[in-house]
C-alpha cells in the first residue's frame, strides 16, 4: 500500500513540475485532467490491497460495509 502511495506522490509531483515547464493554462489543464484518473485509480488498489490482507479477519457484512462506503467516496469524486 506504501507503495502505491508512493507512486501516486512521484505521479502528483512530476505533474506538477510539467505544468510549470508547460507554463501554459490550457495545457496545464489537460495535465490535470490526467490526474483525475490518477487518484480514484490508487484509491481502489490500495483499499484492495489493505482488504485482500484483511479478509481473513473481517465478516461478510464488514466486507459490504468497506465496499459501500469506498463506492460512496468514488461517485462524490467521479461526479460532476
Amino acid at each position: 500500500m506504501a507503495v502505491l502511495r508512493l507512486l501516486s506522490g512521484s505521479v502528483e509531483i512530476t505533474a506538477a513540475l510539467i505544468m510549470l515547464r508547460l507554463n501554459q493554462v490550457d495545457k496545464a489543464l489537460a495535465v490535470n485532467s490526467g490526474l483525475a484518473l490518477v487518484g480514484p485509480t490508487i484509491l481502489i488498489l490500495t483499499t484492495a490491497v489493505g482488504l485482500s490482507g484483511m479478509a481473513a479477519q473481517l465478516s461478510w457484512g464488514k466486507i459490504g460495509w468497506i465496499a459501500c462506503g469506498v463506492a460512496f467516496l468514488l461517485i462524490g469524486i467521479l461526479k460532476k
